[in-house]
């Protein structure tokens, strides 16, 4: 049992109608109302033929009319988007007289507003709480609704720059303008003349200037540290009659015990397939049950390491606990159930970290490997997966696409997590938690082989899901990077294709084409299903959905599944029955607009459940649209469909963890990351129907 409180505050209208000025052409400081039908339709005569060809958008101050503008009068009930831009207006006005101390409009105008936390003092800097309100129209009610959401904090110095001589200001991104943020980049010149009052926001790029330590990010719990600094808000800022008179917003203040559009999948999306019976945690059920499916044929498997040579101890380690097992995690052979086979004499001992990857391919290109088996290389690395440095970045990615050219099963181990250095000692010694990385590295070997881990208990069926991504290159070897993953209803993995393009209208071609091969391998599949995730603007992204909807004219209905990767913060819930932790119970999702939905995907599966530290993640949210609209009313459709994206979160075989996002757009991510540094302009065939990138 749950009770949900949603961080909306329903208001009704302050009045009926509302008259505005309204001017051609772009003002400064005026607000810009865009020319679509709907205002067009209220404009009517009052603007001409050529106008209205010839601008897309009026303005208007919100004002009293002056020379040259045109007056509008519109209905709320009518007219309700257009009545938002009103009630922003009212909003920002409210705040800005005195109210906030900082404040702007973000890049989807909505409102923020920051306050000076007073608990939080620094010497050279203030701290500011951050807060965004929006403003909707039946979302989850039959009305106007104020959404409030925490955003953290900024760090703002307390000195202006006319405080602060020889300051560079090429570390400059936004100030504080006299209680506006601004970028820097484009600030006005006449606010120049008012440096005394310009503080520059301090982004990663002053911390130094600050001595201001880069944070590891906190992992805890975030329903408690949002809940609080909302709830006070609201009982300073809004629950007032001072506010009400600008927004009459509800006597309750924010919804609670919400179940209009609030729905729980079944417990049976939790349950998974593992050797020897079922269960929900990979954590315990792997080691307790066994793999789903160890390796399949060719059923022999050679391991040999690959370490440079002042990684002797870590490679002795390493060995050991494959071997032997560590510390209550068991050997590799008895956790995947695959023979644990070294071959020393194949080990290759590493010289000179810059040029590992020619040491390694003089090796391997010339090894003839034996008939019928399957060759995997652990690769104990001195360079970080993510080591900030583009070059060392780019030898890790490289030695991966050369194992994949030579047809070798890889992966890789950071020496830092085998060894960690003891700054009492002076020493590096043995990490003791390595044991905690084991399940994670040996599940992800288990499935680089072939094997299954663990996977969906549910009977296969005649239905195709895709995973699609695009992406903006990280390197130069082109301007963008998509993937295409196909899996059946199981969540068992096909293959894939990734592609390098310079423009979107290339990489939809190419998207188009991985769609329909996919289709050709499973012609009698009845509907495809496109779990979609993009990370490029909407201008960029439109060539790739007009392909999807109108350009694959393929005989069956395909139904598009777009899911924000970035967690919501705007929007959210809190089960108040657990005011310890507030979050909602896993496979908890609510209808939040038409065909936009808010998934709690997480580990809380029931009141006792016991939930690490990093497994109390934030809800992802989920726009459903399709070729043929009409499927989208049948409610067990909508169902089936969120529930394939839960379920999906449960195949992440990279990590034994639970994720709260679906490996169909996780894995072209992760592909995404990789491919830009790789040599070659093609995956190379052996591994497209390899996870080799786990």
């Amino acid at each position: 049992m749950q009770s949900l409180q949603l961080n909306i505050i329903p208001f009704t209208t302050p009045v009926k109608e509302i008259t505005l000025p309204f001017y051609i052409g772009r003002r400064e400081g005026f607000y810009g109302l865009f020319l679509d039908d709907e205002v067009k339709e209220l404009v009517g005569d009052k603007m001409t033929t050529l106008e209205l060809l010839e601008n897309r958008w009026i303005y208007t101050d919100f004002g009293t009319p002056k020379d040259e503008a045109f007056v509008l009068t519109i209905n709320v009930e009518k007219n309700p988007k257009i009545a938002l831009h009103y009630f922003k207006h009212l909003l920002y006005e409210y705040f800005r007289n005195g109210v906030a101390h900082i404040m702007q409009r973000n890049y989807i105008d909505d409102i923020e507003v920051w306050f000076l936390n007073p608990e939080e003092v620094r010497p050279t800097y203030n701290i500011f709480d951050k807060f965004t309100l929006k403003v909707n129209h039946c979302d989850v009610t039959t009305g106007f609704e104020l959404v409030v959401s925490y955003d953290g904090t900024s760090r703002v110095s307390k000195k202006s720059l006319k405080e602060m001589p020889n300051f560079n200001t090429n570390n400059l991104h936004l100030v504080n303008s006299n209680g506006t943020v601004r970028s820097w980049k484009y600030i006005l010149p006449q606010d120049k003349l008012h440096l005394d009052k310009i503080y520059p926001i301090i982004g990663e790029k002053l911390y130094q200037t600050y001595s201001i330590t880069y944070e590891l990010p906190d992992n805890k719990n975030r329903y408690p540290r949002y809940f609080k600094p909302i709830t006070n808000f609201y009982e300073t800022y809004l629950n007032n009659n001072v506010f009400r008179k600008v927004l009459p917003i509800d006597k309750n203040g924010f919804i609670s015990n919400y179940t209009a559009t609030a729905k729980r999948l079944s417990e049976v999306s939790n349950k998974l397939k593992f050797g020897k019976s079922t269960g929900v945690e990979p954590k315990t059920d792997l080691k307790k049950h066994g793999p789903c499916e160890p390796v399949p044929p060719p059923n022999n498997v050679t391991f040999f390491f690959i370490y440079h040579k002042d990684s002797q101890e870590e490679y002795n380690l390493l060995k050991k606990y494959f071997e032997e097992g560590y510390k209550g995690h068991p050997n590799l052979q008895d956790f995947i159930y695959q023979p644990f086979f070294i071959d020393e004499s194949l080990n290759i001992v590493l010289t000179d970290v810059s040029n590992a990857i020619n040491e390694v391919y003089a090796v391997l290109k010339d090894r003839i490997k034996q008939p019928d088996t399957k060759h995997f290389a652990i690769y104990i690395s001195p360079i970080a997966k993510y080591d900030k440095n583009p070059d060392n970045r780019g030898i890790y990615y490289r030695m991966k696409e050369m194992f994949l050219y030579c047809g070798y099963y890889s992966q890789v181990i950071y020496k830092g997590n085998i060894r960690k250095y003891d700054f009492k000692t002076k020493q590096f010694k043995q990490n003791e938690y390595f044991n905690i990385f084991l399940p994670n590295i040996q599940a992800a070997i288990l499935a680089k082989l072939g094997g299954i881990p663990w996977r969906l208990d549910r009977v296969d069926d005649d239905e195709l899901i895709i995973g699609v991504g695009a992406f903006n290159s990280i390197t130069k070897k082109s301007k963008y990077v998509g993937s295409a993953f196909c899996f059946d209803n199981t969540g068992r993995f096909k293959n894939f294709a990734c592609f390098g393009k310079d423009d979107t209208k290339a990489l939809a071609g190419s998207i188009r084409e991985a769609v329909i091969s996919f289709h050709e391998q499973k012609p009698k599949a009845t509907r495809i299903i496109i779990h979609f995730y993009k990370v490029i603007s909407k201008r960029e992204i439109k060539p790739i959905l007009d392909t999807i909807y109108n350009g694959l004219k393929l005989p069956i209905p395909i139904i598009v599944v777009t899911i924000n990767k970035t967690v919501s913060k705007e929007l959210l819930a809190f089960d108040t029955l657990d005011q310890k932790n507030l979050m909602p119970y896993s496979g908890t999702y609510i209808k939040m607009a038409e065909r936009q939905y808010l998934l709690f995907n997480n580990t809380r599966y029931k009141s006792d459940s016991k939930v690490a530290d990093k497994e109390y993640h934030f809800p992802v949210k989920i726009k459903l649209t399709s070729t043929h609209l009409e499927l989208l009313e049948d409610e067990s459709l909508i169902d089936l469909l969120i529930d394939q994206v839960y379920q999906f979160s449960r195949m992440y075989w990279k990590s034994v963890s639970q994720q709260n996002i679906p490996v169909t757009i996780s894995y072209p991510e992760m592909v995404a990351q990789m491919f830009p540094y790789f040599k070659q302009p093609q995956i190379p065939e052996f591994g497209t129907d390899k996870l080799w990138f786990l």
